[in-house]
């Protein structure tokens, strides 16, 4: 039987979380039977698992900062008009050379609105095709609520327009769609929910209970948003429980030089620096506590790994989705929160301490198998299934 090709597209803009989970994805449906061309307009990450999908790199595309508003190239100039035209058609010219009988948006049209200029005739060029491709939209468990009624119809209308599903990565039992999107009921597609996504398909939990002997874990991610969080959590190791063990931060390959030199000149001589790892799943698997931001693919891989974390949610810029989903994972027994307005050596003890205290095998159910599923269902709606 021909292998169907699938043509998966990502934006990352500030962390690294989109391209991870996009990444998982993309694996799966590899293993499923799909050809996959990864099409990623964001910088360049290193250590990007994908399982033998093609990536396809775009003139890369970053934010600014958190508000999302600034658009920046590769040597940190806005873009323009002609840079947005070349990339459209270039993305175009892809499609048609591809004829792909999937194609997959991550997040858009629930985000990257920024990048309507080259979507939309994405879209319209798929739905105009002789061969009629799937079109799917990928989406993570929680958006960043938008107050504008036009933008939520705005989403609505292009999910109704131009797309067969979207492809929710959650566990329903947990949130739904619904909790932060308040016209769900208005889309007339279907809505699939996967389970989540966990990015690293071969976490294995450790026989021994690593807590007496293993290593105190602090990441942050891509570490394009751990600037304050980092340096914080370095400065007061000496004072937290566990100062006396062994130490090891991962800044994220986007942070900046700055907070890594003031993480540099904070931490105690136990500590070591990485800027990024290939295997940071089986890391916190070994690690007697993590402590971390509070993304979609780290929280799940502390789930998957069974390990015991405090997490400090990012709430900058506009994002509120780290808070809603570490408060939801809390409620559940699952972790500690740490506020980040709230961080300091005796609330981060204190949560570190509570931590401790949890057996490694209380962390409960939730659905981790979203990237399997993922991919048998589009390859079912392509009659490969």
């Amino acid at each position: 039987m021909t292998r169907p090709t699938v043509m998966l597209y990502v934006q990352n803009l500030l962390g690294i979380g989109h391209l991870r989970r996009a990444a998982a994805v993309a694996r799966a449906l590899v293993t499923a039977g799909a050809d996959v061309a990864f099409v990623s307009g964001g910088m360049p990450v290193p250590h990007l698992p994908l399982g033998g999908a093609t990536v396809v790199q775009l003139p890369p595309i970053r934010t600014e900062d958190g508000n999302f508003k600034v658009l920046l190239d590769e040597t940190d100039t806005p873009i323009d008009d002609a840079f947005r035209d070349a990339r459209r058609d270039r993305l175009l010219a892809l499609f048609d050379t591809l004829r792909p009988a999937a194609l997959i948006t991550e997040l858009f049209p629930f985000g990257r609105r920024q990048m309507r200029f080259e979507l939309i005739p994405l879209l319209e060029r798929a739905r105009g095709a002789d061969w009629r491709p799937a079109v799917f939209s990928s989406m993570r468990d929680i958006l960043v609520t938008k107050p504008r009624r036009d933008r939520n119809e705005e989403i609505v209308d292009t999910l109704n327009a131009y797309y067969d599903a979207a492809l929710i990565h959650a566990d329903p039992t947990l949130i739904r769609l619904e909790r932060t999107f308040p016209m769900a009921a208005d889309i007339r597609i279907e809505q699939h929910y996967t389970g989540y996504v966990v990015n690293a398909d071969d976490i294995t939990v450790p026989a021994t209970d690593p807590a007496a002997t293993g290593a105190v874990l602090v990441s942050a991610g891509g570490g394009a948003v751990g600037d304050r969080f980092m340096p914080a959590v370095a400065a007061m190791i000496a004072r937290l429980p566990m100062a006396e063990r062994r130490w090891h931060l991962i800044t994220g390959h986007h942070m900046s030089e700055n907070a890594v030199a003031e993480i540099e000149a904070a931490v105690p001589a136990n500590a070591e620096i990485e800027r990024s790892v290939p295997n940071l799943p089986a890391l916190m698997a070994g690690a007697a506590l993590s402590i971390s931001q509070a993304g979609y693919n780290t929280l799940l891989e502390l789930l998957a790994a069974r390990t015991r974390a405090v997490v400090v949610p990012y709430e900058g810029g506009v994002e509120t989705e780290q808070r809603l989903r570490a408060d939801l994972l809390a409620d559940i027994g699952a972790l500690e929160v740490v506020a980040e307005d709230d961080l300091t050596a005796e609330t981060l003890g204190a949560a570190m301490e509570r931590a401790r205290a949890r057996s490694r095998d209380a962390v409960p159910t939730v659905d981790l198998d979203g990237a399997r599923k993922t991919a048998a269902y589009v390859m079912d709606r392509l009659g490969q299934g």
